[in-house]
């Protein structure tokens, strides 16, 4: 899902190209509301919103992971405003695996780290973000 349909449709085509099934939606993330228990897998990659938007997208996303589901929470993180290059420059809007993991209650939480993303550099090499990821599983009942 993304609000732009220029996304979604690059993601439609990647994803046919490579023969992958994705459910693509253009929608406001903050409103929409998935069928409850009805996914495997729920990606929120690189979502910033400031924390009570987050958190209102994050519980929808754990109410629509099946029992056994997996989800992965991927995003600069705060650390990266001074560690890091790129990604957004209000400390509001920015993850700590912390704050992620605190809207996780109920799910068995798998990873919950900062890491580094290396991004190329103007000078041919590398330079690194700094970003959050959390993985977490809904316990199968």
């Amino acid at each position: 899902m993304d609000f732009s349909a220029v996304a979604v449709d690059r993601g439609r085509e990647l994803a046919a190209a490579r023969g992958v099934t994705v459910d693509w939606r253009v929608a406001d993330v903050t409103a929409y509301r998935p069928v409850p228990n009805s996914y495997d897998l729920v990606l929120i990659s690189y979502l910033h919103l400031p924390a009570p938007e987050f958190a209102g997208v994050l519980a929808a996303a754990k109410s629509a992971l099946r029992p056994g589901g997996t989800l992965v929470v991927v995003g600069h993180d705060l650390a990266n405003l001074a560690g890091g290059i790129g990604g957004p420059q209000d400390p509001d809007v920015l993850l700590t695996p912390e704050s992620v993991v605190d809207g996780l209650a109920g799910l068995r939480v798998q990873r919950a780290e900062t890491t580094r993303r290396p991004v190329p550099a103007t000078d041919g090499g590398t330079v690194d973000a700094l970003d959050t990821v959390v993985v977490a599983t809904r316990p199968a009942d």
